[in-house]
């Protein structure tokens, strides 16, 4: 995701322990950036990694094994979702 070239005017402050500054100060040191650039990199990154991930599916080792047989053998149509299908067909024109 590309921000938009706008004017940044949103603001965030923060509070932390001394020695969690002095990290983010050292690897901001060794990258050679501002403490705001750093800091909005890497939060930003981990909100997109945070929202992507609520779209995956975590199933347990049972639900796996489930998932997998249903998918190698269906069980037959039952009548309502045979039913379903119909009204599905009367209602959406194939396209």
């Amino acid at each position: 995701m590309q921000e938009e070239h706008t004017k940044k005017t949103a603001r965030l402050e923060v509070r932390m322990l001394p020695a969690t500054h002095a990290l983010l100060q050292a690897a901001v040191d060794l990258q050679g950036r501002s403490m705001s650039d750093f800091v909005v990199t890497a939060a930003r990154r981990a909100a997109e990694e945070t929202i992507a991930q609520i779209g995956l599916v975590q199933l347990s080792l049972d639900d796996q094994k489930r998932f997998a047989n249903a998918l190698l053998d269906p069980q037959p149509p039952t009548r309502a979702l045979k039913e379903a299908f119909e009204a599905h067909r009367e209602l959406i024109e194939p396209s």
